[in-house]
């Protein structure tokens, strides 16, 4: 049986956005609310290019990634047809009013995915890195 971690309450997150949460190690959780007060939490990072889910637009059960506008269940981390991709999905509750994430999943779930890294600081210092 695992531990549940109060993160925040309902009203901290807003209807139709979401609230990151920071972890120890790896990237943060994003967990968002639908217009249903329904709760869903995802690694806060998109399987197309890595964009912030937490920045993009709830609708349904659904996010829309801000980067490229690919539409992420928020039940699974799967990405709409005809995407294809996922990004791990988190187990949450509410309980009194109190938003809970499993100490378990954020200790351990999706620890190796990194945000991708764009230009010319990517590769600086690197063995056949052109510099300029």
């Amino acid at each position: 049986m695992s531990e549940w971690i109060s993160i925040c309450t309902m009203d901290d997150i807003p209807v139709l956005g979401a609230r990151r949460v920071a972890r120890a190690q790896g990237l943060d959780v994003a967990v968002f609310r639908n217009a249903d007060d329904e709760v869903f939490a995802l690694l806060d990072r998109c399987p197309h290019k890595g964009g912030p889910l937490s920045q993009g637009i709830v609708f349904g059960r659904s996010v829309a990634c801000p980067l490229h506008n690919w539409t992420i269940a928020l039940s699974s981390g799967e990405a709409a047809a005809p995407d294809e991709g996922c990004t791990p999905y988190f187990s949450v509750r509410v309980q009194d009013g109190e938003v809970q994430l499993r100490a378990d999943e954020l200790a351990s779930r999706a620890l190796e995915q990194t945000r991708p890294h764009a230009g010319p600081a990517h590769c600086a210092g690197k063995p056949g890195c052109a510099t300029a």
